[in-house]
């Protein structure tokens, strides 16, 4: 018979599955962690150092764990790079990865830490969900050996993946996913063959994960949603905010609303590098959502979330994203337009002269749609109408099909489409809308001072982003954000000899 000790864990694991099943609702946490980084070095540390600075980053991470569940939370997630930061070389990362088996083997690495060889930082993951009864999701670094016999294997003879580990309330290894699509500067990692679609089922519902940059493309991301059909997507990231249309908060709360599922989104917080921004995020909008620029410090957010919001009766119906723009003749009135830039990406723009208006403006194959009217038309202000219909991305490129309402930083028309964080401009209603060429269209709208308009804005049946009853704060930009996938180029790993 086991000691009492030891069955504690499985006794208030079984408890709080009880708990979750006999509800409609769970209740969810994400930690927005400044992490603690390592001296930048071009060569290896050794082993122990490296695990004393990973174990500084789990101590913080720990803590969050412990509040998170003495709240009541059955899950947390934490961000990509929690545990060692950024910034490493193929070489001075090694230290600080272990082998990370395929969950089928049934390992709890708090009672058999050994099994696999040495694995300190997925022992202490495992007690932190064991002894908290909590799952637990962490972003760590695997590590696979490989030989001549495979023509794709590394000279120095292994594989490294940026890889995000989850943890059951009985600290059992239920997930292992590596990230597909890497982002520019993570030459320390490989990318996996094939891209793993990773899902897993708890009491309160079927759960799928995936990390960061992942979540721009149909691989993972969109297979998750409509093949897998998850109700909730666990996020680790370590997101760079870059406005207008690319902030943690907006487009994380923007893609969940156009998946129709939960997002449990953790950012790593380091404001040198535009990094902060996490949320609980739901098909009908943020339940709970954190920004802060200001501080350097780490943020836990918790909220009760739906367990399978797509039963929910305020489920977003299904919407045709280009029925309403593809059914109206082009706008009369002043329709003048100019080109500017949204970093590299040409956009056409056209310049809101009035204080009330239709207007109509058309890239490629994409016309954007726009009526709107200002509470007061102000001098010192300029908006545009704007639509790109294009590739953006640098190492893997992609097919956006953008249409937005965006502030400019300055009257000089040649700002407009540069970073702009304040405005000073209410809206009483806008509508706008887009001949989009695709069904994966995400709806944006940020308020001045990078906030959020939960509950201030609708999406029709026929693709119209519309204000409710105007805008309670001045605003940045209103965005219809499309993902034309099938217009994608071809994976890096497709691509290489």
């Amino acid at each position: 018979m086991l000691p009492s000790q030891a069955l504690l864990p499985a006794v208030v694991f079984a408890l709080t599955a009880l708990q979750a099943l006999a509800s409609d609702t769970f209740i969810a946490a994400v930690y927005e962690h400044a992490v603690i980084l390592p001296d930048l070095t071009e060569e290896p540390v050794s082993a122990s150092d490296a695990l004393a600075l990973m174990n500084k980053n789990m101590g913080v991470l720990e803590g969050a764990i412990k509040e998170a569940a003495q709240k009541g939370a059955h899950i947390i997630v934490t961000p990509e790079d929690g545990i060692y930061g950024w910034k490493f070389t193929r070489e001075s990362i090694y230290p600080y990865l272990e082998d990370i088996p395929d969950p089928v083997v049934d390992w709890i690495p708090c009672t058999d830490p050994s099994r696999f060889g040495p694995a300190p930082v997925q022992e202490r993951l495992s007690c932190m969900a064991r002894n908290n009864s909590i799952y637990v999701v962490a972003n760590i670094g695997d590590k696979k050996p490989c030989n001549s016999s495979d023509p794709q294997c590394p000279r120095d003879g292994r594989y490294q993946y940026n890889t995000d580990v989850v943890f059951d309330p009985q600290g059992k290894l239920v997930a292992r996913y590596h990230k597909y699509n890497l982002f520019r500067g993570e030459t320390q990692f490989n990318y996996p063959e094939e891209p793993e679609a990773v899902t897993f089922e708890t009491p309160f519902g079927k759960f799928g994960i995936f990390t960061c940059f992942d979540i721009l493309f149909y691989e993972p991301a969109a297979v998750l949603v409509s093949k897998m059909q998850v109700d909730t997507v666990l996020f680790p990231t370590a997101w760079m905010n870059v406005l207008p249309f690319l902030t943690a908060i907006e487009f994380h709360s923007a893609w969940a609303m156009g998946m129709g599922v939960n997002l449990l989104s953790a950012n790593t917080h380091n404001t040198s590098m535009a990094m902060t921004g996490d949320g609980l995020f739901t098909p009908q909008g943020p339940a709970a959502y954190h920004y802060d620029s200001a501080t350097e410090e780490g943020h836990l957010l918790l909220a009760e979330l739906s367990t399978d919001p797509r039963l929910s009766p305020t489920h977003p119906l299904a919407i045709s994203w280009s029925l309403y723009a593809t059914s109206i003749k082009k706008f009369p009135g002043e329709n003048d337009t100019f080109s500017g830039a949204v970093r590299k990406d040409i956009f056409t723009f056209s310049e809101l002269r009035h204080k009330a208006g239709n207007y109509t403006v058309c890239q490629g194959d994409l016309c954007c749609h726009l009526v709107y009217q200002m509470s007061n038309k102000r001098e010192d202000e300029v908006y545009v109408l704007g639509a790109f219909d294009g590739l953006h991305g640098s190492l893997i490129k992609y097919h956006w099909q953008i249409c937005t309402l965006l502030k400019c930083p300055s009257t000089n028309l040649s700002t407009c489409g540069q970073p702009v964080e304040m405005a000073q401009t209410k809206f009483e209603m806008f509508s706008l809308s887009g001949t989009f060429g695709t069904s994966y269209v995400f709806p944006e709208v940020l308020y001045s001072g990078v906030q959020l308009a939960p509950g201030e804005f609708q999406v029709l049946r026929d693709g119209r982003l519309k204000s409710k009853h105007g805008t309670s704060k001045p605003l940045v930009t209103a965005t219809l954000f499309g993902r034309l996938y099938e217009k994608d180029l071809p994976h890096p790993l497709r691509t290489s000899p």
